[in-house]
């Protein structure tokens, strides 16, 4: 890297304030780094998490939702059972409304997806009930 490049490690309080928010939305056993590990973890939690996240006008649970409905589009069901397993958990959703956001994203990602879609539902839902929130 040139000497006169800027150091692309983010503010440590931006860091620390994108970690909180991070275990927040995605749990206290989520992977995570230390800082300066991994320079990619670092900056998302800085900006993603420590910025967007973060901002007041929406709440947690209403950004969740939105990304939800991203996750299930680009057909990220892994990491959407994870939100709608957090979203369980912390009483945001519950397991009738879990099953109305599949039936409601179902014919947005397609029916060739649904079934991706619905074990992903019915996958929180199990882990929701087996860690008993």
């Amino acid at each position: 890297m040139p000497s006169d490049a800027p150091d692309p490690t983010p503010d440590p309080a931006r860091r620390a304030r994108g970690l909180a928010v991070y275990q927040e939305v995605y749990g206290d056993d989520a992977v995570t780094f230390e800082a300066g590990e991994v320079e990619f973890f670092d900056l998302m939690l800085a900006h993603v998490f420590g910025e967007i996240w973060s901002r007041p006008a929406l709440a947690i649970d209403e950004r969740r939702l939105l990304v939800m409905g991203v996750l299930a589009a680009q057909h990220h069901f892994d990491t959407l059972a994870a939100q709608l397993r957090r979203a369980l958990d912390h009483d945001e959703l519950t397991v009738e409304q879990v099953r109305e956001v599949v039936i409601q994203l179902i014919p947005y990602v397609g029916y060739p997806s649904s079934g991706d879609l619905y074990r992903a539902g019915e996958a929180a839902i199990a882990g929701h009930r087996d860690g008993a929130g």
